[in-house]
């Protein structure tokens, strides 16, 4: 009697939305360990997948059921559950990853039945069958971007000998954290990072700390792309970039032991991923001096990527590895070898580029897990020397060729140098004592070429070649 009841109440609760041929998705069953009070949001194609959205929040119906009622697009439609964010995504049945919801609606009157078998946040990552290795830890599930006003998971690969010495490390940033580390979390398959590092450093690698940023599901073009797909989305990559770099950065400089030059700072991601990674390292030479460009989804922004590339002339000592797939649409070599040429027109020598096609690759997590510890050993070969400390005898000067003001990179915020800055008829320009990366005035200088002399606390003398406009 009492089901005949809640049946009845359910489709009284229902019937408005069969009267104006609307979509109802009812939820049958949801975890056992959902705190009590949640919220229950979907997110999909008919709401820019907003996972907290205060209108999408399902209507408990009795039975520990929930429903809402849509009023969709024609056409495919695609969602997923949360309890109010992206953190607190549903998962599968073992607390990992769960592909989207998909249905077609055709207008008429439907109703679809979907049950949520877990939350990441509570059945997944760290735990259930996770296969993230025990130096791997969630640092932020909920890290705010300011940017960009949203809140993303933010993982952390500590090498294994980073609670027994006091070593600081090289940094890599990388994109799409969620296939990273965890089969549990990934779409389809891991890059196994972690396992690749740890075998790595017990065959004497230095060790490195990588940053995995998750990527935002539905805003995952937006953000990874600073230019405007038509069809596909994108522009939100310089607020992205500027994240990594003005708020990220900084706060895992300032709580982990890190080298923070731009000689020991990677970035590194695919497909999309890889074009943000080419795009923040060449628009960010004073940060990044390593990139990893793994199956770039560089036709999402035509001739841009080159373009952009060619635009922004070397700053300093620095490695890109390309990485396609022979399996690969043709396009994607042919684009990563005019963006690899266009490193070229920036000034970039050979030598500080590796462009690899395996002929059996494909734009596959595989893939990219079989190749990443070769990409990772090129890209930072030499980055620390044999006594442990970041290399000392570089430095950069960004931008260059210069305007009005330029700044030093790799060298500390607080720590004094010497500078000279001497033109090429010998005439010493500037002779001072500088802090960091304070700002040095050159809008004195003639147009010309300069070399820019510096000199740190008990080392020897170092230069580098500045061009004035």
């Amino acid at each position: 009697m009492k089901k005949l009841l809640s049946s009845i109440c359910l489709l009284l609760l229902l019937a408005p939305a069969v009267l104006f041929s609307q979509l109802t998705i009812l939820v049958t069953a949801i975890p056992g360990n959902t705190p009590p009070g949640s919220s229950i949001h979907v997110a999909g194609t008919f709401n820019n997948w907003n996972a907290g959205d205060p209108a999408k929040i399902l209507t408990p119906v009795g039975n520990g059921q929930f429903s809402i009622v849509l009023n969709p697009a024609v056409g495919v439609v695609k969602y997923k559950f949360t309890r109010g964010g992206w953190p607190s995504v549903e998962g599968n049945a073992n607390g990992g990853f769960q592909p989207d919801h998909e249905t077609t609606y055709n207008g008429q009157p439907k109703t679809v039945q979907v049950a949520i078998l877990s939350w990441e946040d509570l059945g997944g990552g760290s735990g259930g069958n996770s296969t993230a290795s025990s130096n791997v830890q969630i640092m932020d599930n909920d890290f705010y971007i300011p940017q960009l006003n949203r809140h993303r998971r933010v993982w952390l690969y500590l090498p294994p000998d980073y609670a027994t010495t006091t070593k600081s490390y090289p940094v890599l940033y990388m994109h799409d954290a969620q296939n990273l580390f965890d089969v549990q979390t990934s779409f389809s398959g891991e890059w196994e990072v972690d396992e690749s590092l740890n075998q790595l450093h017990q065959q004497g690698d230095y060790g490195c700390i990588v940053v995995g940023i998750d990527n935002g599901e539905g805003e995952r073009l937006n953000e990874y792309s600073p230019w405007v797909n038509a069809e596909y989305g994108g522009g939100q990559g310089d607020e992205y970039v500027d994240f990594l770099v003005n708020t990220l950065k900084p706060y895992i400089d300032a709580n982990y032991r890190t080298l923070p030059g731009r000689l020991t700072t990677g970035i590194m991601g695919s497909s999309m991923g890889g074009l943000i990674s080419m795009y923040g390292f060449s628009e960010r030479q004073d940060i990044f001096s390593k990139a990893g460009i793994f199956s770039p989804a560089f036709w999402f922004a035509d001739n841009n990527p080159a373009n952009h590339v060619a635009a922004h002339p070397k700053q300093g000592p620095a490695r890109v590895y390309f990485l396609a797939g022979g399996d690969e649409p043709d396009y994607v070599e042919q684009d990563v070898i005019q963006v690899a040429d266009a490193m070229t027109t920036a000034g970039f020598a050979y030598s500080e580029k590796f462009v690899k096609v395996p002929s059996d690759g494909d734009h596959a997590e595989w893939f990219w897990a079989r190749e990443f510890p070769e990409a990772y050993q090129w890209l930072f070969a030499g980055a620390v020397t044999a006594g442990h400390q970041a290399p000392s005898e570089e430095f950069g000067i960004f931008p260059n060729p210069a305007g009005s003001w330029v700044r030093l990179t790799d060298v500390k915020t607080s720590e004094k140098v010497k500078l000279q800055i001497v033109g090429a008829d010998g005439k010493v320009w500037r002779n001072a004592s500088v802090v960091g990366s304070d700002p040095i005035w050159t809008g004195d200088l003639p147009k010309g070429v300069y070399v820019v002399k510096v000199k740190k606390t008990g080392q020897k003398w170092v230069s580098a070649k500045l061009v004035r406009q």
